[in-house]
């Protein structure tokens, strides 16, 4: 119970301040926990995660005032303004395509998440779904994540025995 709420806190700070990893917290969890063990703090990092994700969402809406995030929108227009306002333009128009980008983001981290986070609050994109698909993608991220280094040392003794 005490690693599955560490893991959400962990995820919900990691989701907030962006050079604190959550994957490598997993991956230490994944090593000396069991399968129950790793899916439970899979998924309330994901949670953690989402949670954190949120207050960049309200951001792109206007909700928060962040003042770092208004610097970097006031910043003279240069290769990534002009690719995230093409994003927003097609998040506008095709609100799927918006909630596709978020799920390629959120589970691969490309382009990266925080920049996704921020532009589906300023598309408007519902919070029902900018949740779902947040926590759905990552909890598939962080489940592979956690089963990887079980997966690696399983094949690499296939490999020697082979």
């Amino acid at each position: 119970m005490a690693e599955t709420l560490l893991a959400f806190a962990v995820g919900a700070v990691a989701g907030l301040v962006p050079f604190i990893n959550i994957e490598v917290y997993l991956l230490g969890a994944a090593v000396v926990g069991d399968d129950a063990l790793r899916i439970a703090v899979a998924l309330a990092a994901a949670a953690g995660q989402t949670l954190g994700k949120i207050a960049f969402y309200y951001a792109g809406m206007g909700v928060l005032n962040v003042r770092w995030l208004k610097r970097k929108a006031e910043r003279p227009p240069g290769r990534w303004a002009e690719r995230a306002g093409r994003w927003r333009r097609r998040a506008e128009e095709q609100p799927w395509w918006g909630a596709g980008l978020l799920a390629l983001s959120s589970l691969v981290s490309v382009p990266p998440l925080m920049v996704v986070c921020v532009l589906a609050g300023a598309v408007r994109m519902r919070l029902s779904v900018f949740a779902s698909v947040t926590m759905a993608t990552r909890s598939a991220r962080f489940l592979v994540l956690v089963y990887a280094p079980g997966a690696v040392a399983a094949v690499s003794a296939a490999l020697r025995t082979g």
